[in-house]
């Protein structure tokens, strides 16, 4: 019963890092995408579903300079993200609010 908690917390847990950045990382030694966990929460007022929108900060955009593009767009239809209030959208226009350069053609589909 001890192992089904743990496993079920675990799964929990992944859910939830998962989802707080497009790729968030589980301990702050690890990251995804290459943001940490505090480079994604820097950017979530602005993929958050809320009018209206709020226009990235300068960290947000600090932080995603040293992003891979590539690994983000993997996630862009992710059924999860809308639940937990990103807009897929909104996050996809990032770059562009930011003047970052990516040769990553990321569209959602």
């Amino acid at each position: 019963m001890a192992m089904k908690v743990t496993m079920k917390l675990a799964m929990a847990m992944i859910f939830i890092v998962v989802v707080l950045g497009n790729q968030v990382v589980i301990s702050k030694g690890m990251t995804l995408c290459n943001l940490t966990q505090d480079d994604l929460i820097t950017c979530k007022p602005a993929v958050s579903k809320v009018d209206p929108p709020i226009d990235p900060t300068a960290e947000c955009c600090t932080a995603l300079k040293k992003a891979d593009f590539s690994c983000l767009c993997s996630y862009k239809n992710s059924m999860m993200l809308p639940s937990f209030g990103i807009d897929p959208d909104r996050a996809l226009q990032l770059p562009d609010k930011c003047k970052i350069p990516t040769t990553t053609k990321c569209t959602k589909k």
